[in-house]
């Protein structure tokens, strides 16, 4: 008879669900992000109240980074060096690995990919990867959790300033270069926040923890107000002029095939570098996913007027790797289910008896004919 397991849950405070099942794979968020995009579209900021709209997403931008750096402990930080080989692989997938792919996409410009699209494709390669979706996701497939958050939290981290370092230098123009207007905007909009979250950590850390809903609200209101002015501007310029059904079509290929080789690169230079499957599983997670939270305030300030069509490839990726990577934690976990040897609790094939102990009920004993068959 097959021998059924408690169901079990994540560990505390990773905010996610139960191994098995993961209500992440639709994620609400995204539709009102494309419901946001719609109201842009029909109701776009102009005038006076474009103005009004450019400063509240220039405060919300500043809000959200002052927020990650009081959210983000140093102490759990140097912490989690003790895995150091673990969160460079992560690293290395994240800020080396996806920029690689994403410059040799460059080859598709013209024939699949506009220039605009291209830039937002390769904006896409550079931000850091997600910490939530992939806690969530490692628990789910019986991976390293606390690796899983670690890794996230470094790469949250060190996005802030490679992500603008890396998209000037390979972005160019594109994404504003090295003028001294668009270094301004990265320290006062996105470092500056950030260094004052970290010294105003121990006065509202308590407070940040009694309010944990009411400050996501803020976070994701925040960014549906940077999402609706960067395409109030995008409507304003007439940037959607550009973009067709068979070039989001081909937008849509390409990403299907970088998250693949993202999957597929990860889960196995893992295993060639010698980590056991529950690092793998964090490294493969962490490794192929990109952060939309952070990416969209990134694009507001690298890509000004620019920033609807450089954001709509991220949108559109976040969705398909929460999709394609739901499905593949469930599948991990009905490997790990399968497999003996990566039970965690084993029940013994024959029931130990304690010395002295009787059977509540004993086999009838069968006739020696019946036993020689």
């Amino acid at each position: 008879m097959r021998r059924t397991r408690p169901t079990r849950t994540a560990p505390p405070g990773t905010g996610s669900a139960p191994r098995g099942r993961w209500r992440g794979a639709v994620d609400p968020y995204v539709t009102a992000l494309l419901g946001t995009v719609g109201v842009a579209a029909l109701l776009p900021a102009r005038g006076a109240a474009a103005d009004v709209a450019d400063a509240g997403a220039t405060g919300a931008v500043a809000l959200l980074f002052l927020l990650y750096g009081a959210r983000l402990s140093a102490r759990e930080t140097l912490d989690g060096l003790r895995h150091w080989r673990l969160h460079l692989t992560v690293l290395g997938c994240t800020f080396l690995l996806f920029p690689l792919l994403g410059l040799a996409a460059r080859g598709l410009v013209p024939t699949l990919l506009t220039p605009p699209l291209y830039a937002g494709l390769l904006f896409l390669c550079l931000v850091p990867s997600t910490i939530q979706s992939s806690i969530a996701l490692t628990s789910i497939a019986r991976g390293n959790v606390p690796a899983a958050i670690c890794a996230g939290s470094f790469s949250s981290l060190a996005g802030i300033a490679l992500t603008p370092l890396l998209a000037a230098a390979l972005l160019g123009a594109d994404a504003g270069g090295f003028s001294p207007g668009s270094l301004a905007g990265i320290v006062v909009q996105l470092l500056l926040p950030f260094l004052l979250g970290q010294v105003l950590r121990r006065r509202i850390a308590a407070f940040l923890a009694r309010h944990k809903r009411v400050l996501g609200l803020v976070d994701r209101g925040s960014i549906l107000l940077v999402v609706y002015t960067a395409f109030s501007a995008g409507m304003a310029a007439g940037i959607w002029h550009q973009v067709s059904l068979p070039r989001l079509g081909a937008l849509l290929l390409v990403e299907a095939v970088l998250l693949a080789v993202m999957l597929l690169a990860s889960w196995y230079g893992a295993g060639r570098l010698g980590f056991d499957r529950a690092d793998r599983i964090a490294i493969q997670f962490a490794g192929s996913k990109k952060s939309l939270a952070a990416g969209l305030p990134m694009a507001s300030v690298l890509f000004g007027a620019q920033a609807s069509l450089a954001v709509l490839p991220l949108m559109l990726f976040h969705q398909m790797q929460l999709m394609v990577c739901a499905a593949l934690a469930r599948h991990r976990a009905r490997e790990a289910e399968g497999d003996p040897e990566r039970d965690p609790d084993p029940a013994p094939a024959v029931p130990q008896r304690a010395p002295g102990h009787v059977a509540e009920v004993s086999p009838a004993p069968q006739h020696p004919a019946a036993r020689a068959r």
